[in-house]
């Protein structure tokens, strides 16, 4: 899946955060996904399919946001923003946080942070009325230096 880390130079971030796109295969996104969870069998013909449909109207209530390092080769940290839109609160919209994560060897650099940040700033701009998220208890410190607060309980069922 590519970005091989050659030397410190290659932790370095750069500044802010962009979308997702197409060349991001290469540079080591699914393996950086790979940390936080499963990422199963994704082909690259599989993950431009995806990246144009996040491109595309259809897809426009998700944002994939993600923190390369400076020379691009890289991807360094990423998140997921999905927008519900919902009936209730004046057909409002709900912002739901995904898929952060940052690369081990890059941790420190408050690049998690930054993605979030940038997240709540996506769901703002998309007139989202609250953030919400799920996290392992784990990373409940974190989340909450971000700005988040516990409210409710997680439920599942895998299906």
């Amino acid at each position: 899946m590519g970005g091989a880390l050659e030397g410190s130079a290659v932790l370095v971030a750069k500044e802010g955060v962009r979308r997702l796109e197409a060349d991001d295969y290469a540079k080591g996104y699914l393996d950086l996904l790979a940390k936080l969870t499963t990422v199963g069998e994704v082909t690259e013909p599989m993950f431009l399919d995806q990246v144009r449909f996040f491109g595309s109207e259809a897809g426009g209530d998700y944002a994939i946001l993600v923190v390369p390092n400076r020379d691009e080769s890289t991807i360094l940290a990423t998140g997921t923003l999905v927008v519900e839109r919902k009936l209730i609160h004046g057909c409002g919209r709900v912002g739901h946080v995904e898929d952060v994560v940052v690369l081990p060897e890059a941790r420190g650099q408050g690049l998690g942070h930054r993605v979030v940040s940038a997240l709540v700033d996506e769901a703002k701009s998309r007139g989202c009325y609250k953030v919400i998220l799920d996290c392992a208890e784990e990373n409940k410190g974190f989340y909450e230096k971000a700005g988040m607060r516990q409210k409710e309980v997680q439920m599942v069922r895998y299906l």
